[in-house]
């Protein structure tokens, strides 16, 4: 495969550049391609297409067939009476049907992401494995896209990495949205090196060569951290979804956050920098059309001037144009009126994010974890959203010793470690420290008035086929 140095050149738009673009010479899809529409695509993480969201668990440190931390992902189905863990999929390199074998130190399950790739009307499952070892190449990394089908995911191929002589660990973050605005799914993937970002167009097949990839980097990130988070979402709200990358600072490990948006043809303008922290989540807060950043940086100032004590969230309200420079973004911090608790050092607030509709009000709320409150045994927090942007009343909080959650906090849980709202159905929270490293999962059901303990579940490692030895660390990522 040839690689080729595309300059800019005024009049001729490119979709994702700064200031070195790479293109991949890749052969283009077979004309079949279009029969792919001729079903409704799925909803991200709807693997099975029974319009209910699925809840994807990784397990980065997971031994697999005597290979630790080769990786692995629970997926756990949606039912109208919420999450069953009775009904799972257990996905590694050793699984039948999924490319490659699990060896040491994959680190398969890393990072997810879903959409239907295909568009044959079922999510399919995107999971990175940046420890992956390739001709040679240690910590070359890979990406494998699972298919959804009627019966949940089944069958697998490699995911394009056309850069690979200019990065490492491909896959370490990944995003999937119509980031060009033509109605089908690309696919972000972040990475280390000289070049931190690639994205490929789609549509996808199941068989044959992938669309173009391009790849980037630019002067503000630190390439020996790469792009260490992903998300998406349609900010402006003209149909096509925006990127929002964490990386670090230059010769520093400060954190430096941006939105990209993919209209813009200028490639030194395509980005715009947003408060620095290491997780997002979008989603429509005010109902306006726009959809909102919520950007997490658990980090204290000593460590990062971006970050707060305890850790804090900021919120940039989406326009027409992108983040709304009209708006003052809202910044919370467990010392903000009507937030539980209290700043203190190490609580880790903002150390993961989540914008969904739990409510059904058609407001997007933000779940918050704190997975260092009181001794790393953690918390999650609830905001809700409303027309005029996310209310700091009616906040909800858990623990593991809030009545109904199953389980007891202990020391090193770090419960909230990853939250994920799915929409009027349930949130999700992980404590990837529970029982020294193995991890788990619970589930909260939503109701008209917020979140309710009552039905809630649990489930671990074991529960659905994730061997416990070593530390899997299950739940170090979630998606749903």
């Amino acid at each position: 495969m040839t690689h080729r140095q595309r300059t800019h050149r005024t009049g001729t738009p490119m979709r994702f550049r700064t200031g070195v673009l790479l293109t991949a010479a890749l052969t283009p899809l077979a004309l079949s391609a279009p029969a792919a529409h001729a079903a409704t695509a799925a909803a991200p993480y709807d693997f099975n297409g029974d319009g209910r969201a699925d809840l994807a668990i990784g397990a980065p440190g997971a031994t697999v067939g005597g290979k630790a931390k080769a990786g692995a992902v629970s997926v756990v189905y949606g039912s109208t009476s919420g999450l069953k863990s009775s009904t799972y999929t257990l996905i590694t390199q050793n699984t039948t049907g999924v490319p490659g074998t699990a060896e040491a130190d994959d680190a398969f399950g890393t990072a997810v992401a879903s959409a239907d790739l295909n568009t044959d009307g079922y999510a399919d499952l995107l999971i990175g494995a940046p420890g992956e070892d390739l001709s040679g190449d240690t910590n070359a990394g890979m990406v494998t896209v699972v298919w959804g089908s009627a019966s949940g995911l089944s069958g697998a191929r490699t995911f394009t990495d056309p850069f690979r002589t200019d990065y490492d660990r491909y896959g370490k973050a990944l995003a999937a949205g119509d980031f060009d605005g033509d109605g089908d799914p690309d696919v972000a993937v972040g990475s280390t090196g000289s070049i931190v970002l690639t994205t490929t167009d789609g549509p996808f097949t199941k068989t044959g060569a992938f669309n173009g990839s391009e790849g980037s980097g630019n002067g503000w990130w630190n390439g020996a951290y790469g792009v260490e988070h992903l998300s998406s979402g349609d900010v402006t709200g003209e149909g096509l979804d925006s990127l929002i990358l964490h990386s670090r600072a230059l010769n520093s490990d400060d954190a430096v956050t941006a939105v990209a948006d993919g209209r813009i043809s200028n490639y030194m303008d395509w980005l715009r920098k947003l408060p620095g922290g290491y997780a997002s989540s979008v989603g429509d807060i005010d109902g306006d059309g726009h959809a909102d950043i919520a950007v997490g940086n658990h980090r204290e100032p000593s460590a990062d001037p971006a970050g707060a004590k305890g850790g804090k969230v900021t919120v940039v309200y989406g326009g027409p144009d992108g983040p709304d420079t009209t708006r003052t973004p809202l910044v919370l911090t467990q010392n903000t009126a009507g937030v539980p608790g209290a700043s203190e050092t190490g609580d880790r607030f903002g150390g993961s994010v989540s914008l969904g509709d739990l409510n059904g009000d058609g407001h997007a709320d933000l779940a918050i974890g704190t997975p260092g409150e009181n001794t790393d045994t953690g918390m999650i927090t609830v905001l809700f959203g409303s027309a005029t942007g996310l209310k700091t009343t009616g906040v909800q909080s858990f623990t593991q010793n809030t009545a109904g959650v199953p389980g007891v906090s202990e020391t090193g849980d770090r419960f909230g470690g990853r939250v994920e709202i799915a929409d009027r159905a349930w949130l999700a929270v992980s404590a990837p420290g529970e029982n020294g490293g193995d991890g788990a999962a619970w589930s909260l059901r939503t109701t008209s008035t917020g979140l309710t303990t009552t039905g809630a579940t649990i489930f671990g490692p074991s529960s659905t086929g994730v061997s416990t030895a070593g530390s899997p660390g299950y739940g170090t990522t979630l998606g749903g």
